[in-house]
């Protein structure tokens, strides 16, 4: 009866950290997904780089993230964002997202 005490404790502890990495991998893509975004609409704008950057930084935050990386070449944006896993000793998880205006000016050629 121990054993499988045991067996159910450790299949449910191993449950619940692999459910914290997934969600702090989703968490990570998607506010730098956000972020990206947020900078690029910046630039778009006509603001300078450090600005496009400060609000990646603000949406990663708003996102429970940590802006790691902005790099701005010319309108793209490439960012790198960290969120860290729910439970201790998991680490965290990072992700890259960039935004930019799109190929040939983002006009659809007429027909």
């Amino acid at each position: 009866m121990l054993g499988v005490i045991a067996a159910v404790l450790t299949l449910t502890v191993s449950g619940l950290l692999l459910s914290s990495a997934v969600l702090a991998s989703h968490q990570a893509r998607a506010a730098a997904d956000l972020s990206a975004l947020a900078a690029a609409g910046v630039l778009a704008q006509g603001a300078p780089s450090p600005g496009a950057c400060r609000s990646a930084g603000l949406v990663a935050t708003a996102n429970h993230g940590r802006l790691q990386r902005c790099v701005v070449v010319g309108m793209d944006v490439w960012i790198s964002i960290t969120v860290p896993a729910g439970m201790k000793g998991l680490g965290v998880a990072t992700a890259r997202s960039r935004a930019g205006p799109a190929p040939g000016g983002g006009v659809s050629p007429s027909q």
